[in-house]
């Protein structure tokens, strides 16, 4: 990350509050705004953020006081966007939610939020431990006006 970029760097530190979600995703998506980027673009993005920190928030911090906040840290550029999510729980292993696409796990409520993930971020890594997760988001071609 060179000197301009840490300049564009994000860091917020985010309470299990519906007004205080929606703020910091609000604020990842007026960074892609300023770039220009499209809407379809910026619907991904949105999903993708609601999706992660629901998850921290459900999973991660559950038995943990509301107020424990989550990590997110953001930078946003011409051509992507790097997004961090950071919660203090104890992780989990991704390789152990069920696939929410096979027969006998459709009318199971979870995995969804992973798969949506995986399907619109082109990196989406979690950290060893299992409580950080690390998404990249690739503008499409520059050259096309959605």
């Amino acid at each position: 990350m060179t000197g301009h970029d840490a300049d564009n760097f994000v860091r917020v530190q985010i309470i299990n509050d519906a007004a205080a979600i929606e703020q910091a995703v609000s604020g990842v998506v007026a960074a892609l705004e300023r770039h220009h980027y499209p809407k379809a673009s910026l619907f991904a993005v949105k999903l993708c953020l609601h999706e992660a920190l629901s998850n921290a928030f459900r999973h991660g911090h559950r038995g943990l006081p509301p107020s424990t906040p989550v990590a997110l840290a953001y930078l946003a550029s011409p051509d992507h966007v790097e997004i961090f999510i950071e919660d203090r729980g104890p992780g989990f292993d991704p390789a152990s939610v069920p696939d929410p696409t096979l027969d006998e796990n459709l009318e199971r409520g979870s995995g969804r939020g992973l798969l949506l993930i995986n399907a619109y971020m082109a990196v989406a890594e979690y950290s060893p431990a299992g409580n950080a997760l690390h998404m990249v988001y690739r503008r499409p071609d520059l050259t096309t006006n959605t």
